[in-house]
Order: C-alpha cells, then sequence, then structure tokens
C-alpha cells in the first residue's frame, strides 16, 4: 500500500499498514531502546472508550523538561505551552512535597527526577495494523525499524530481592498505622513495602517484555531516561482528558485468579460483596471526586461505575470511574496538579495520609505512586498510575518495586501482606523468584 503523507509544522507524518503487529512492535522496541530517552504506552490489547491507541513509542528527546518538586508544574505548564504537540513523560510521588506542605527524607537509590518530560524526535502510533510515524523523516525511521529482528531474549534473570520490612516488622507498622485509625488521624491509608536488589545487572528490555508476558495489563510502559528505567505493567488510570471531560479510574479491591473458570467466577463474586473491599472503593471514589471537584464545572462530578470487577492474568481488580466537566479556566496541567497524587495510593484525609506514610515507609516511592503518560496536540492526555511497576538504575545496579494496600480499621495483617505478595508475583516471577 502506498503511503499516506502528511506534513505536520516541521515534521512529517506517514501511515503505513502492517500485516504482522507484534513482530513490528519488538523491532521497534529493539530500534526504540538504542536512544538516550525513549517511552513506551502499551494497551496489551485491552480496549476501552478513552483509549486513543494499542501502543505508542516515542524515541529521542528534540526538547525536554528535567525538574524537580518546588516549582516543577508551573515549568511544565510553560514547556506545554511552548511545545503544544505530543510530549511523553513521568511524574514521580514526590511532587506531593510540591502540591501540599509535605517533606520526604527516606533513602532513595534510583535518582530519578520528580518529573521529566521530552518532545520526541520520532512518534509511532499502533492502532491495529495501522502505523502512524511522525518524524523529520517517517520513511527512514519505517525502514530502520523493519531492518532489525524480532528476536528478543526473554530468558529470566535470578536476582536476589531483599524487602525493607521483614514479616513481622510489616505486622507490627500495620498494627501502629490501625491506631492512628483509632484515634482518628486518618481512617484510610496506603502504605507501601520495598522490595530492592543491590548489584543487580539485568536486560531491561528483556525482562519488560517477559513481565508483560505474564502480565499483560492495558496500561504497561517502558521508559527509558538515560540510565534508569521505568518497567511497568500498571492495570489502574490515574486520569485522562478526552475533550471537556476528565476520567478517573482508581482501583482499590484485589483478588486472586482461580485454577478453573467456576472458582474463577466464585473469587469474583467474593470479591465483589466484599464489605472491607467495598469500604475501600468508596473511601477513595469519594477522594477522586473531592480531588475533581476542584477542577470541574460546579455539578458535573459523578460516577459512572461503582464496584466494577474487572479481570487480568494475575489477579481481579475492583475499579471505579469517576467523570467530572473540565472548567473553562483550569488547565490541563492545572488539573493533573490538582488531584496529584492519586488518592488510590494516599489515603484519607489525603495530607494526614501522606505524612503519616513518609513515619513509617523506610524508602521514597520515588516514580512508584507517580504517573506515566502523554500530551497529545488536541491537548488531551492519558497517565497511568505507576504500581506493578519494577524501577531500575543501571549505571549503580539498584533495582527496586514496591506493593501497597489499603489500611481501614478492619484491615488484617496476614491478609494485606499476602496481597503485598501477590501483587508482586508477576515481577518476583521474572527475576527468578518464584
Amino acid at each position: 500500500m502506498v503511503p499516506v503523507i502528511f506534513c505536520v509544522s516541521t515534521f512529517y507524518t506517514v501511515i503505513f499498514n502492517i500485516n504482522d503487529t507484534q513482530s513490528f512492535k519488538l523491532k521497534a522496541l529493539k530500534w526504540a531502546s538504542l536512544f538516550d530517552t525513549f517511552c513506551y504506552l502499551d494497551s496489551s490489547n485491552f480496549h476501552d472508550q478513552y483509549s486513543k491507541f494499542d501502543g505508542l513509542i516515542a524515541a529521542g528527546a528534540k526538547h525536554q523538561l528535567t525538574a524537580v518538586a518546588g516549582d516543577a508544574f508551573d515549568e511544565l505548564a510553560a514547556f506545554r505551552e511552548q511545545h503544544p504537540g505530543w510530549i511523553t513523560g513521568f511524574f514521580g510521588y514526590d511532587l506531593k512535597n510540591e502540591t501540599e506542605n509535605l517533606t520526604s527524607s527516606n533513602i532513595d537509590h534510583l535518582d530519578f527526577p520528580d518529573l521529566y518530560f521530552f518532545v520526541p524526535q520520532n512518534l509511532i502510533i499502533i492502532r491495529g495494523n495501522e502505523i502512524e510515524i511522525i518524524a523529520d523523516e517517517p520513511g527512514s525511521v519505517f525502514a530502520a525499524v523493519e531492518s532489525q529482528t524480532d528476536h528478543i531474549s526473554t530468558v529470566s534473570p535470578v536476582v536476589k530481592i531483599q524487602s525493607r520490612f521483614s514479616k513481622p516488622e510489616y505486622l507490627d507498622t500495620i498494627a501502629a498505622v490501625k491506631e492512628h485509625i483509632s484515634r482518628g488521624d486518618i481512617y484510610v491509608t496506603n502504605f507501601c513495602q520495598e522490595f530492592y536488589a543491590e548489584h543487580a545487572v539485568i536486560d531491561p528490555l528483556a525482562v519488560f517484555l517477559r513481565l508483560k508476558d505474564i502480565s499483560p495489563n492495558p496500561f504497561s510502559a517502558f521508559f527509558k531516561w538515560k540510565d534508569n528505567y521505568i518497567l511497568c505493567a500498571s492495570p489502574e488510570r490515574f486520569m485522562a482528558k478526552r475533550g471537556g471531560k476528565l476520567i478517573s479510574q482508581p482501583i482499590k479491591g484485589t483478588a486472586r485468579r482461580g485454577q478453573n473458570d467456576e472458582e474463577d467466577e466464585l473469587i469474583k463474586q467474593e470479591l465483589r460483596s466484599h464489605t472491607k473491599e467495598q469500604q475501600e472503593n468508596v473511601m477513595v471514589v469519594d477522594l477522586v471526586r473531592n480531588d475533581l471537584t476542584r477542577s470541574a464545572k460546579p455539578g458535573t462530578v459523578k460516577t459512572n461505575e461503582l464496584f466494577g470487577i474487572y479481570s487480568f492474568q494475575q489477579v481481579h481488580q475492583m475499579i471505579s470511574t469517576v467523570v467530572c466537566e473540565l472548567d473553562d479556566n483550569i488547565s490541563p496541567v492545572q488539573a493533573i496538579k490538582n488531584a496529584f497524587p492519586m488518592g488510590s495510593m494516599t489515603g484519607a484525609p489525603k495530607v494526614s495520609a501522606m505524612r503519616l506514610m513518609e513515619q513509617y515507609e523506610r524508602s521514597k516511592r520515588g516514580v512508584y505512586s507517580g504517573a506515566v503518560g502523554y500530551f497529545s496536540p488536541d491537548n488531551d492526555f492519558d497517565f497511568n498510575v505507576v504500581i506493578r511497576t519494577l524501577l531500575y538504575n543501571q549505571k549503580n545496579k539498584y533495582l527496586s518495586f514496591h506493593a501497597g494496600g489499603a489500611i481501614t480499621y478492619y484491615a488484617d495483617a496476614e491478609k494485606e501482606y499476602g496481597e503485598c505478595l501477590l501483587k508482586v508475583k508477576a515481577i518476583l516471577e521474572v527475576l527468578g523468584n518464584v
């Protein structure tokens, strides 16, 4: 088929048709990994009414913004005005220190910035068998991708994983957090623990592909920034903008997959009717509704779906959908700032919960509990929640992943510990620990 060619500013857009999308994705990832900076977003063949594409690859930084908490959102707003086309990037959890009067003093061996965005030199958008390439020379990009082989080793490395908490320490910490709940300091929080490895040597691309194979999720992402990598198999959308509407889809409620269809259906029904899981979900929905109110036209915040049960390869999840109409005076960047960090990773009251978790957690979350995504030329955006994610600093060989869970008055510490292990099961398997 003859490519369709458009000119957009100094970039050209060419649309190609291909026969094997999976093969093309693998080749494109190998090609993109040659750049110092690239971002790969993949729906893993999940489709919803808010999706714009099946996959996106942004390779090479034409312009970039690196920022730390303080004025990071203002810097992003200015960067966005200068570059109104496609930009991709990430928000780190510690931007909470900018949005609220908070601090972070826990250890951090990963050295990611709090915020990073870039204008791609080359952009590839995948929709079914249609490939849209936006670049100075789209034909050269397509040829460079096609020259790659689609074979990538997915042999699992064996990495010795440690935890910041022993199981007894974790149980004691949950008991201490529940004392705060009993006193009325908070009524729900998300307590996270870090698993890590020092002197870790991995092939980030091979590990990501293996993780994606074991745990395909709709908000998967592979991000390279210099020697730092985000290998993400997230099932959760933080927030999207579609035209004049904001959409947030918090997850609270997790259950294992069954051994067969009958057991699987029974587990789903138990999750749907589980009082504690419903309470957690309602609490985070209320928090998200409150966050969206700061950006919404009056009276437009509503819950489109409550307690939706969605099945993924590793777990079942309880997901709700909250929407609103965006106030005409609120910019997209401000709308994100107004809701950041996302309620599903904080707690309520939000500031009190975040402050307490800084006290009880033993390492900075960094990009974990943050968001990866994009802004598009029509001023829409879509960002995930960085969970089920492996973070890797290749230079100092430090590898890290977190797991957390909602802690309420009725939380069972033993079950919460088990849920943490369930959430990182796929990562542990990829790293040879299962």
